[in-house]
Protein backbone atom coordinates (compact mmCIF):
# COMPACT_ATOMS: atom_id res chain seq x y z
CA UNK A 1 0.00 0.00 0.00
CA UNK A 2 1.56 3.27 -0.67
CA UNK A 3 1.98 6.30 1.40
CA UNK A 4 -1.17 7.93 -0.01
CA UNK A 5 -3.25 5.04 0.21
CA UNK A 6 -1.77 4.70 4.16
CA UNK A 7 -3.15 7.91 4.57
CA UNK A 8 -6.60 7.59 3.29
CA UNK A 9 -7.23 4.57 5.37
CA UNK A 10 -5.90 6.46 8.69
CA UNK A 11 -5.67 10.28 8.28
CA UNK A 12 -9.51 10.36 7.28
CA UNK A 13 -9.76 13.36 10.32
CA UNK A 14 -7.93 16.43 8.79
CA UNK A 15 -8.65 20.09 9.15
CA UNK A 16 -11.03 19.33 11.75
CA UNK A 17 -13.14 17.39 9.18
CA UNK A 18 -13.24 14.26 7.36
CA UNK A 19 -12.53 14.50 3.90
CA UNK A 20 -15.18 11.53 2.59
CA UNK A 21 -17.72 13.68 3.80
CA UNK A 22 -16.93 17.68 2.98
CA UNK A 23 -19.14 18.12 0.33
CA UNK A 24 -21.55 20.50 0.68
CA UNK A 25 -24.29 17.94 -0.50
CA UNK A 26 -23.79 16.16 2.62
CA UNK A 27 -25.23 18.98 4.05
CA UNK A 28 -28.55 18.05 2.89
CA UNK A 29 -31.21 15.65 4.07
CA UNK A 30 -31.88 12.43 1.89
CA UNK A 31 -33.73 10.25 4.05
CA UNK A 32 -33.24 7.92 6.25
CA UNK A 33 -29.20 5.95 6.73
CA UNK A 34 -27.50 4.16 9.14
CA UNK A 35 -24.03 3.55 10.52
CA UNK A 36 -22.09 0.89 12.49
CA UNK A 37 -20.82 2.25 15.69
CA UNK A 38 -17.82 -0.28 17.63
CA UNK A 39 -15.71 0.31 21.10
CA UNK A 40 -12.24 -1.06 22.73
CA UNK A 41 -11.03 -3.30 20.24
CA UNK A 42 -8.00 -2.63 23.08
CA UNK A 43 -5.94 -5.26 21.75
CA UNK A 44 -3.64 -6.76 24.99
CA UNK A 45 -6.55 -6.37 27.46
CA UNK A 46 -7.87 -9.31 27.32
CA UNK A 47 -4.24 -11.09 28.57
CA UNK A 48 -3.68 -8.45 31.02
CA UNK A 49 -7.40 -8.46 32.52
CA UNK A 50 -6.89 -12.60 32.64
CA UNK A 51 -3.66 -12.22 34.84
CA UNK A 52 -5.01 -9.13 37.01
CA UNK A 53 -1.86 -7.08 35.45
CA UNK A 54 -3.54 -4.35 33.34
CA UNK A 55 -0.99 -1.90 33.85
CA UNK A 56 1.76 -4.06 32.84
CA UNK A 57 0.34 -7.02 31.32
CA UNK A 58 -1.20 -7.49 27.71
CA UNK A 59 1.47 -9.04 25.90
CA UNK A 60 -0.87 -11.25 23.75
CA UNK A 61 -3.42 -10.41 22.14
CA UNK A 62 -4.66 -12.91 19.52
CA UNK A 63 -7.98 -13.07 20.66
CA UNK A 64 -8.57 -9.48 20.06
CA UNK A 65 -7.24 -9.82 16.31
CA UNK A 66 -9.59 -12.52 15.64
CA UNK A 67 -12.55 -10.50 17.11
CA UNK A 68 -11.87 -7.22 14.90
CA UNK A 69 -11.52 -9.57 11.94
CA UNK A 70 -14.97 -10.84 12.45
CA UNK A 71 -16.26 -7.44 13.21
CA UNK A 72 -14.86 -6.23 9.87
CA UNK A 73 -16.16 -9.34 8.09
CA UNK A 74 -19.98 -8.61 9.60
CA UNK A 75 -19.50 -4.91 8.31
CA UNK A 76 -18.25 -5.49 5.17
CA UNK A 77 -21.17 -8.24 4.26
CA UNK A 78 -23.68 -5.63 5.12
CA UNK A 79 -26.61 -4.65 2.20
CA UNK A 80 -27.09 -1.79 2.10
CA UNK A 81 -23.59 -0.29 3.34
CA UNK A 82 -23.37 1.68 6.13
CA UNK A 83 -22.69 4.83 5.65
CA UNK A 84 -19.18 4.87 8.05
CA UNK A 85 -18.42 2.66 10.71
CA UNK A 86 -16.89 4.86 13.95
CA UNK A 87 -15.12 3.21 16.19
CA UNK A 88 -15.52 4.74 19.69
CA UNK A 89 -11.76 4.45 21.35
CA UNK A 90 -9.55 2.37 23.29
CA UNK A 91 -7.94 0.99 19.60
CA UNK A 92 -4.94 -0.38 21.93
CA UNK A 93 -4.45 -1.56 25.19
CA UNK A 94 -0.57 -0.47 25.73
CA UNK A 95 -0.58 3.34 26.67
CA UNK A 96 1.82 6.08 24.62
CA UNK A 97 5.24 4.79 25.63
CA UNK A 98 4.46 1.14 26.71
CA UNK A 99 5.89 -2.09 25.22
CA UNK A 100 3.67 -3.38 22.61
CA UNK A 101 1.82 -0.59 21.79
CA UNK A 102 3.63 -0.27 17.85
CA UNK A 103 3.02 -3.94 17.44
CA UNK A 104 -0.43 -3.74 18.93
CA UNK A 105 -1.12 -0.62 16.74
CA UNK A 106 0.48 -2.05 13.74
CA UNK A 107 -1.89 -5.58 13.98
CA UNK A 108 -5.06 -3.02 14.17
CA UNK A 109 -4.33 -1.38 11.30
CA UNK A 110 -3.78 -4.28 9.51
CA UNK A 111 -7.14 -5.76 10.14
CA UNK A 112 -8.66 -2.20 9.51
CA UNK A 113 -7.37 -1.74 5.97
CA UNK A 114 -9.81 -4.73 5.34
CA UNK A 115 -12.79 -2.43 5.55
CA UNK A 116 -14.62 -2.04 2.47
CA UNK A 117 -13.32 1.13 1.18
CA UNK A 118 -16.87 2.44 0.67
CA UNK A 119 -17.80 2.26 4.27
CA UNK A 120 -15.37 5.02 5.63
CA UNK A 121 -13.83 4.71 9.12
CA UNK A 122 -13.94 7.18 11.85
CA UNK A 123 -11.79 6.81 14.75
CA UNK A 124 -12.30 8.30 18.01
CA UNK A 125 -9.69 8.69 21.16
CA UNK A 126 -9.74 6.99 24.45
CA UNK A 127 -7.48 7.10 27.49
CA UNK A 128 -5.75 4.20 26.16
CA UNK A 129 -5.08 6.16 22.50
CA UNK A 130 -3.51 9.64 24.03
CA UNK A 131 -3.21 8.50 27.97
CA UNK A 132 -4.93 8.95 30.96
CA UNK A 133 -3.70 12.73 31.27
CA UNK A 134 -3.19 13.52 27.82
CA UNK A 135 0.08 15.57 26.70
CA UNK A 136 1.18 17.34 23.40
CA UNK A 137 3.20 14.65 22.45
CA UNK A 138 0.80 12.01 22.87
CA UNK A 139 -1.77 14.30 21.10
CA UNK A 140 0.74 14.33 18.45
CA UNK A 141 1.64 11.18 18.02
CA UNK A 142 -2.24 10.14 18.35
CA UNK A 143 -2.82 12.46 15.24
CA UNK A 144 0.53 11.14 12.94
CA UNK A 145 -1.17 7.61 13.59
CA UNK A 146 -4.72 7.84 12.91
CA UNK A 147 -5.66 11.72 12.16
CA UNK A 148 -7.30 14.69 13.71
CA UNK A 149 -8.08 13.58 17.84
CA UNK A 150 -11.46 15.92 17.31
CA UNK A 151 -13.57 17.09 14.29
CA UNK A 152 -16.99 17.65 12.89
CA UNK A 153 -18.32 16.05 9.56
CA UNK A 154 -21.89 15.73 8.00
CA UNK A 155 -23.70 12.97 6.07
CA UNK A 156 -27.11 13.20 4.81
CA UNK A 157 -28.32 16.73 6.66
CA UNK A 158 -26.58 15.67 10.10
CA UNK A 159 -24.31 16.58 11.61
CA UNK A 160 -21.85 14.76 13.65
CA UNK A 161 -18.84 15.84 16.42
CA UNK A 162 -16.12 13.79 17.62
CA UNK A 163 -14.63 14.91 21.01
CA UNK A 164 -11.37 14.30 22.70
CA UNK A 165 -13.13 13.49 26.36
CA UNK A 166 -9.54 12.87 28.01
CA UNK A 167 -9.47 16.84 27.56
CA UNK A 168 -12.82 16.48 29.91
CA UNK A 169 -11.44 13.98 32.26
CA UNK A 170 -7.94 15.51 32.85
CA UNK A 171 -6.27 18.11 30.67
CA UNK A 172 -3.92 19.34 33.36
CA UNK A 173 -0.67 18.57 31.41
CA UNK A 174 -2.35 20.47 28.18
CA UNK A 175 -4.30 23.52 28.99
CA UNK A 176 -3.53 25.08 26.16
CA UNK A 177 -4.87 22.44 23.65
CA UNK A 178 -8.18 21.64 25.87
CA UNK A 179 -9.00 24.95 25.55
CA UNK A 180 -8.51 24.79 21.73
CA UNK A 181 -11.03 22.44 21.81
CA UNK A 182 -13.61 23.83 23.88
CA UNK A 183 -13.68 27.09 22.13
CA UNK A 184 -14.40 24.60 18.43
CA UNK A 185 -17.00 22.82 20.88
CA UNK A 186 -18.65 26.35 21.55
CA UNK A 187 -18.43 26.68 17.30
CA UNK A 188 -19.85 23.76 16.78
CA UNK A 189 -22.56 23.99 19.17
CA UNK A 190 -23.42 27.10 17.78
CA UNK A 191 -24.07 25.59 14.39
CA UNK A 192 -25.96 22.93 15.91
CA UNK A 193 -27.86 25.46 17.67
CA UNK A 194 -28.84 27.22 14.18
CA UNK A 195 -30.84 23.89 12.99
CA UNK A 196 -29.68 23.73 9.65
CA UNK A 197 -28.99 20.07 10.56
CA UNK A 198 -31.84 17.68 10.76
CA UNK A 199 -30.20 16.12 13.63
CA UNK A 200 -26.71 16.55 15.88
CA UNK A 201 -24.74 13.38 17.47
CA UNK A 202 -21.79 12.98 19.70
CA UNK A 203 -19.11 10.37 19.81
CA UNK A 204 -16.58 10.18 22.72
CA UNK A 205 -15.10 7.53 24.67
CA UNK A 206 -15.13 8.05 28.18
CA UNK A 207 -19.70 8.82 28.69
CA UNK A 208 -21.11 11.47 30.19
CA UNK A 209 -23.02 9.29 32.39
CA UNK A 210 -23.49 5.38 32.69
CA UNK A 211 -27.45 5.21 33.59
CA UNK A 212 -28.33 8.54 35.58
CA UNK A 213 -27.25 12.11 35.30
CA UNK A 214 -27.09 12.19 39.12
CA UNK A 215 -24.93 8.75 40.01
CA UNK A 216 -21.07 8.89 41.51
CA UNK A 217 -18.36 9.63 39.96
CA UNK A 218 -16.78 6.93 38.76
CA UNK A 219 -13.58 5.78 36.71
CA UNK A 220 -16.11 5.37 34.13
CA UNK A 221 -17.99 8.62 33.71
CA UNK A 222 -17.35 12.11 34.40
CA UNK A 223 -17.13 14.36 37.17
CA UNK A 224 -20.51 15.14 38.55
CA UNK A 225 -20.54 18.84 37.51
CA UNK A 226 -18.62 18.78 34.39
CA UNK A 227 -21.30 16.30 32.91
CA UNK A 228 -24.29 17.99 34.18
CA UNK A 229 -22.79 21.31 32.37
CA UNK A 230 -22.19 19.04 29.27
CA UNK A 231 -25.19 17.73 28.89
CA UNK A 232 -27.07 21.01 29.23
CA UNK A 233 -24.71 22.01 26.89
CA UNK A 234 -25.86 19.52 24.61
CA UNK A 235 -29.39 19.86 25.24
CA UNK A 236 -29.31 23.31 24.38
CA UNK A 237 -27.92 23.29 20.94
CA UNK A 238 -30.22 20.24 19.87
CA UNK A 239 -27.92 17.75 20.18
CA UNK A 240 -30.24 14.05 19.57
CA UNK A 241 -27.37 11.47 20.94
CA UNK A 242 -24.10 10.79 22.82
CA UNK A 243 -22.62 7.79 21.53
CA UNK A 244 -19.71 6.24 24.01
CA UNK A 245 -17.45 3.13 24.93
CA UNK A 246 -15.54 2.82 27.69
CA UNK A 247 -17.32 1.02 29.57
CA UNK A 248 -16.91 -2.40 28.21
CA UNK A 249 -20.57 -3.02 28.68
CA UNK A 250 -24.11 -1.96 27.16
CA UNK A 251 -25.38 1.25 29.29
CA UNK A 252 -27.22 4.50 28.59
CA UNK A 253 -29.52 6.51 29.31
CA UNK A 254 -31.87 9.85 28.81
CA UNK A 255 -31.54 13.19 30.33
CA UNK A 256 -33.73 16.38 29.49
CA UNK A 257 -34.42 14.08 25.61
CA UNK A 258 -30.35 13.90 25.42
CA UNK A 259 -29.43 9.83 25.09
CA UNK A 260 -26.90 8.60 26.19
CA UNK A 261 -25.78 5.48 24.33
CA UNK A 262 -23.04 3.26 25.90
CA UNK A 263 -22.09 0.70 23.64
CA UNK A 264 -19.89 -2.30 25.29
CA UNK A 265 -16.73 -3.96 23.00
CA UNK A 266 -15.30 -5.75 20.26
CA UNK A 267 -12.76 -6.88 22.41
CA UNK A 268 -12.39 -7.49 26.14
CA UNK A 269 -15.96 -7.57 28.01
CA UNK A 270 -16.17 -6.54 31.72
CA UNK A 271 -19.89 -8.16 31.98
CA UNK A 272 -22.23 -10.24 30.49
CA UNK A 273 -22.51 -8.33 26.99
CA UNK A 274 -21.25 -10.84 24.06
CA UNK A 275 -18.59 -8.90 22.32
CA UNK A 276 -20.48 -7.15 19.35
CA UNK A 277 -21.40 -3.62 17.56
CA UNK A 278 -24.28 -1.15 17.57
CA UNK A 279 -26.55 -0.82 14.34
CA UNK A 280 -27.63 2.99 14.38
CA UNK A 281 -30.53 3.91 12.15
CA UNK A 282 -31.11 7.96 11.57
CA UNK A 283 -34.72 8.55 10.13
CA UNK A 284 -36.07 12.77 9.75
CA UNK A 285 -37.58 11.75 13.65
CA UNK A 286 -35.50 10.24 15.37
CA UNK A 287 -32.61 8.12 15.99
CA UNK A 288 -33.08 4.19 16.30
CA UNK A 289 -30.31 1.69 17.61
CA UNK A 290 -29.45 -1.90 18.59
CA UNK A 291 -26.41 -3.53 19.96
CA UNK A 292 -25.59 -7.24 17.84
CA UNK A 293 -23.17 -10.03 18.95
CA UNK A 294 -20.65 -9.97 16.37
CA UNK A 295 -22.11 -13.83 15.71
CA UNK A 296 -25.81 -12.68 15.33
CA UNK A 297 -24.70 -9.67 13.10
CA UNK A 298 -22.10 -11.71 10.67
CA UNK A 299 -24.79 -15.04 10.30
CA UNK A 300 -28.26 -12.93 10.17
CA UNK A 301 -27.52 -9.70 9.74
CA UNK A 302 -29.61 -6.80 10.74
CA UNK A 303 -33.29 -7.15 11.66
CA UNK A 304 -36.33 -6.74 9.14
CA UNK A 305 -38.08 -3.69 11.88
CA UNK A 306 -34.24 -1.95 11.46
CA UNK A 307 -34.41 -2.08 7.50
CA UNK A 308 -37.72 -1.24 7.45
CA UNK A 309 -36.54 2.38 8.91
CA UNK A 310 -34.24 2.91 5.63
CA UNK A 311 -37.15 2.75 3.74
CA UNK A 312 -39.23 5.48 4.87
CA UNK A 313 -39.63 8.95 3.00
Amino acid sequence: MSAAEEAGVFHRARGRTLDSFSSEKEREWKGPFYFIQGADPQFGLMKAWATGDCDNGGDEWEQEILLAEQAVQAINKLNPKPKFFVLCGDLVHAMPGRPWRKQQTEDLQRVLRTVDRDIPLVVVSGNHDVGNVPTPETIAEFQRTWGDDYFSFWVGGVLFLVLNSQFLYDASRCPALKQEHDHWLDQQLRTARQRTCRHAVVFQHIPLFLRSIDEDDDYFNLTKALRKEMADKFVEAGIKAVFSGHYHRNAGGTYRNLDMVVSSAIGCQLGKDPHGLRVVVVTAEKIVHRYYSLDELNEKGIEDDLMDLLKEN
